[in-house]
């Protein structure tokens, strides 16, 4: 297998010097762009751990720098986008940008300040007449517009379908590095995994859809051998898995939707057969024991229904859940995913299981009810209410805490969130801001309180929080 991912990155890196505009004309050609979007963010985050362990809380100030250069030539177009990011402390970077996220949870070592690559691609145009239909090869921005699939950059072939009554893709991607300075190695789980990844949706009525997804992951990595010691950093399973859902869209994720009313509803099917690690501790320390083959088979679902009152208010529902029980039956996410979105019916990101909780499609039963206004161009907010449960009280359930959970007690409890933006685009700008003019800016609130239900120890800490303030302006 891993002579089949060197020939992906060699067919990957081969198209895009192939590719390359620069390699077609000796000199530069019309049709260059360039830009920088630049981002202050302010983070706390106080008891991610409960209280059960040192650490848990981090705060602190960034700012992030991200340069960006384009061409067009013909069929032909290319971008690359750098990064350089100052803290006063180790930040979550990525979570309010919906890009690459390395979060506090990560166990890699990070520093307070990097410099990064956040995409490199060349696009080709010409496979066909259609507008829309692209090829392109490089680092890039692979998205579902629910955030539960796909909402990451990645290296990665992938062709492109997009028209106004058919959108598909099909792609072939594996992460190579994070393209970072301060991050040597990648996060276990993404070392020696392959992707392929497909799907396809039809616009049958105007802005309703109906679609099929297909995700295929081949792990092949090698779990520590039999009596050596495990941590953080160390690859707890390997394998293949393979995703397939269907869904029906009618404008939920779209906050510019016409319609009286906006649905979703999905249905995922996971199949496939892993290998897990299984330890032991002795004298403090992880030793591997060996690992233990595992068939999976499991499902999830996931449904949305909001109600578009007015040019300004929105009220809506969410729910979603996972099947449960045996090890077999457990669902997980493909890996690749953001679990953000534009559900409120506001142009705001928000994560689907909680700005705080942050939990995944895993062991989940979660039921929403949200809120959301638009004024204009200038200003929106979203406020949204969670609980959440364990459908398998014996199971764990992944989520952003670092914190282990009770068995028997299905509870894991509840969130509020609000997010607040103020817009400045469109020539909305005050007075003293006017060397703006010519960009798009934006002030955001991010805050999500989280009350821990009785899966958690009685002698946990009995909320917890995350909060963000982010000015981002993109010239």
């Amino acid at each position: 297998m891993s002579s089949s991912k060197s020939a992906v990155a060699l067919l990957i890196g081969t198209a895009v010097l192939l590719g390359s505009p620069w390699l077609l004309a000796a000199e530069l050609q019309p049709g260059w762009a360039y830009g920088a979007n630049l981002r202050l963010t302010g983070q706390a985050t106080a008891d991610q751990d409960l209280g059960t362990q040192s650490g848990g809380d981090f705060k602190g100030a960034g700012l992030s720098l991200r340069p960006w250069i384009s061409q067009r030539q013909g069929d032909w177009s290319t971008f690359v986008q750098g990064e350089a990011f100052a803290a006063t402390d180790v930040l979550e970077t990525g979570s309010n940008e919906a890009d690459n996220t390395v979060t506090s949870t990560d166990p890699r070592q990070k520093d307070a300040n990097f410099l990064a690559l956040q995409e490199f691609w060349v696009d080709y145009g010409g496979l066909s007449a259609y507008p829309g239909e692209s090829l392109r090869a490089g680092r890039q921005k692979v998205r579902s517009v629910d955030g539960l699939w796909w909402d990451t950059s990645i290296e990665a072939l992938r062709w492109n379908f997009d028209t106004t009554l058919l959108n598909a893709h099909v792609g072939i991607a594996e992460r190579f590095s994070d393209y970072r300075s301060d991050l040597d190695e990648l996060a276990p789980e993404d070392k020696d995994r392959l992707h392929l990844l497909a799907d396809i949706s039809t616009q049958w009525q105007p802005g309703h859809w109906a679609g099929l997804k297909l995700h295929h992951s081949d792990d092949s990595g090698s779990l520590p051998a039999v009596g050596s010691s495990v941590d953080q950093l160390s690859k707890t399973m390997t394998g293949n898995l393979t995703w397939l859902g269907a869904e029906l869209n009618g404008d939920f994720y779209n906050y510019r939707s016409a319609l009286p009313v906006s649905y979703w509803g999905s249905a995922t099917w996971l199949a496939g057969a892993t290998d897990n690690l299984r330890a032991s501790t002795s004298s403090g320390t992880r030793i591997a024991t060996g690992e233990q083959r595992q068939d999976v088979h499991a499902w999830a679902v996931d449904l949305g229904l909001r109600w578009n009152i007015d040019d300004h208010w929105r009220l809506g529902s969410s729910y979603s859940r996972t099947s449960g029980g045996s090890d077999s039956a457990q669902f997980v996410q493909t890996g690749l995913q953001s679990n953000r979105s534009n559900f409120t019916g506001t142009n705001s990101g928000i994560n689907r299981f909680g700005e705080a909780y942050k939990g995944e499609l895993n062991n989940l039963q979660a039921a929403s009810v949200f809120a959301g206004l638009v004024l204009g161009n200038d200003y929106d907010a979203s406020l949204v209410y969670d609980r959440f449960w364990r459908v398998d009280a014996q199971q764990s359930s992944a989520s952003g805490l670092q914190v282990s959970l009770v068995d028997g007690e299905k509870d894991l409890g509840q969130e509020l969130d609000l997010v607040l933006t103020r817009y400045f685009n469109q020539g909305q700008l005050p007075a003293q801001l006017g060397w703006l003019n010519t960009s798009s800016a934006l002030l955001r609130l991010r805050a999500g309180l989280f009350l821990p239900g009785n899966a958690f120890a009685s002698d946990t800490d009995s909320r917890m929080h995350r909060a963000s303030i982010d000015f981002a302006w993109r010239y």
